[in-house]
């Protein structure tokens, strides 16, 4: 299509994405510089649309970024009051103790919230700063300069017809050029992904590495409900088949945030995690909270795990990564938006600096020096061998071995199995069908458990249907041919979502896949976990996709 016209808008700076990374950098450089032209492109309906966490917010971000914030009328103030961490069995639990665990484990002084709620008055403050946020407006691709920098996105494309041509109320988007372009999508983002194999960015890092995080939102009996208590559990019912865990966090006005995380480096394509997730929360000691109560809320959301190791090159000519984009989550935490906000409050003071020097479009070597010798590094480093640990040897074994590796860094910055490799990608770990054995799950019982079209109807997702499918297959044979009798398809169960079908004739001939893309949840599962990776999930029309009211 390069033979559209379309408007362009020059800023200092151009941010993708309004979530804790995005809105920190466009706040920290309001606050630098009062005359910055800064410009937010959120792809949701509305900002924290698309913004799914647990979550139990560490606030030194937020105080590095605004100290005031309790002042300022933050919506956060559910403080963590009690710490517990349990092992389960199918029918039992073994608590395990708090004080053998590492200081950084520690949640006290941490906070329960919506961090869609967070990211909507983090809108507010930038606003008032000046900044300009634009939502509903998908970025669909980057645009270079002569030199071979990031000097811009196109954004606001809408009206293409389901085959790709123009439909008669086609609007070809707009060039946002920036001095500066700071790709903050969040985990997996479309252009992130682009620009890192576009500059090699991840040429000395490990592979990165991913979970999938199914949360649900439920109003529960006040007699249940024990305001600040946060519970993570790890064990049953995932076993040997694959790591993760759950979370559930008593939030103010008696509801709870429960989560379920699958690390998406399982073996046995037969491994369902939407289910894993659903039978979970039969367990009586998560069953008993939830009894006589009602889900309100369900999303899903692929969450970084690579961590230290799996971190590439942050910057390059005109542009940075930032937040989850680059993948800067403490995977034993369970988090990452504090340092989502350090990273961009670094990240706009470099190019604040750069820009009064006179510079731009090139590398901002501030910033990465900045992420790799402050913060976020002594936050990273500390547990960068959890993971490839726990894949190597299981959840016992990890548990011990990777709790002396992070007490020795905690207490001395050494850690005593160096850096560990975490080998393949997630893609690349499943195992053929001829090696696995299948796994039964148990039908949803429409009381604690549901099937996935119903949660869905739960996440408010919408996606106009006569555009062009935003889930792109490199070759439409291929789920076929190739993995449904290699794999059995794992993408009709690994996608929280129920995007993807094997549909067939009466008499079970003529296998088809179909893609139901209107379902989609943007948890970029699929681009991660599909083994021949032949599926690309990009941006469809802005403001498309789920709607959350408070994740």
């Amino acid at each position: 299509m390069s033979d559209i016209e379309r408007e362009s808008m020059e800023y200092d700076v151009v941010i993708v994405g309004a979530g804790p990374a995005g809105l920190s950098a466009a706040i920290r450089l309001k606050q630098l510089d009062a005359d910055l032209d800064v410009v937010v492109l959120e792809k949701g309906s509305e900002v924290g649309a698309h913004i799914l966490s647990g979550a139990v917010l560490d606030p030194s971000g937020l105080n590095a970024l605004i100290p005031d914030w309790k002042g300022k009328g933050a919506p956060v103030s559910t403080e963590v009051t009690e710490d517990r961490f349990l092992m389960l069995g199918e029918g039992g639990h073994v608590r395990v103790p708090n004080k053998p665990m590492p200081p950084l484990m520690n949640n006290h002084g941490n906070y329960i919230v919506s961090m869609g709620n967070v990211c909507r008055w983090l809108a507010e403050q930038a606003e008032a700063l000046g900044v300009e946020i634009f939502p509903g407006m998908a970025c669909s691709e980057l645009v270079y300069g002569d030199n071979g920098e990031l000097a811009g996105v196109i954004a606001g494309e809408f009206g293409l017809e389901k085959d790709g041509s123009r439909g008669p109320g086609y609007e070809p988007g707009m060039i946002l050029r920036g001095k500066y372009v700071f790709l903050a999508e969040g985990v997996r983002g479309s252009l992130s992904k682009q620009a890192i194999a576009h500059y090699k960015l991840d040429a000395d890092s490990e592979p990165q590495k991913y979970g999938l995080g199914m949360k649900e939102i439920w109003d529960i009996k006040p007699e249940n409900h024990k305001l600040g208590q946060v519970t993570h559990t790890m064990g049953w019912p995932l076993g040997a088949n694959a790591g993760g865990g759950s979370f559930m966090y008593h939030a103010e006005n008696n509801q709870v945030f429960i989560g379920f995380v699958v690390h998406l480096n399982y073996e046995n394509p037969h491994l369902f995690p939407y289910m894993e997730f659903q039978r979970f929360k039969h367990h009586p000691e998560i069953a008993k909270v939830l009894e006589g109560g009602k889900r309100v809320a369900y999303g899903a959301r692929a969450i970084t795990e690579g961590g230290w190791q799996s971190l590439p090159k942050l910057v390059f000519p005109g542009g940075a990564l930032l937040g989850c984009s680059a993948g800067m989550v403490n995977v034993p935490r369970i988090k990452g938006n504090h340092n989502a906000m350090l990273s961009g409050i670094a990240a706009a003071e470099a190019a604040a600096a750069a820009l009064q020097a006179g510079r731009q479009s090139d590398e901002l070597s501030d910033y990465e020096a900045s992420v790799r010798t402050g913060p976020i590094a002594d936050d990273l480093k500390k547990v960068r061998n959890v993971k490839p640990l726990w894949s190597r040897f299981g959840l016992t074994a990890s548990l011990a071995l990777g709790g002396f590796d992070m007490w020795v860094a905690s207490l001395t910055g050494f850690n005593p199995f160096g850096t560990l490799g975490h080998g393949k990608t997630d893609a690349g770990a499943t195992k053929r069908v001829t090696r696995v054995e299948p796994i039964e799950y148990p039908r949803p019982d429409g009381k604690l458990s549901f099937d996935r079209l119903t949660n869905v109807s739960f996440s408010g997702t919408n996606h106009a249907e006569d555009q062009p499918s935003h889930l792109r297959l490199e070759d439409p044979e291929i789920p076929v041919r190739w993995t449904l009798p290699k794999f059995a398809e794992p993408a009709q169960r690994y996608c929280p979502a129920g995007v993807y079908e094997i549909v067939r004739d009466d008499d079970g001939s003529n296998p088809r896949f179909q893609i139901n893309a209107q379902n989609c949840v943007h948890c970029k599962t699929c681009d991660i976990k599909d083994p021949p990776q032949n599926i690309t999930w990009v941006t469809p029309q802005g403001g498309d996709g789920p709607n959350y009211p408070n994740m």
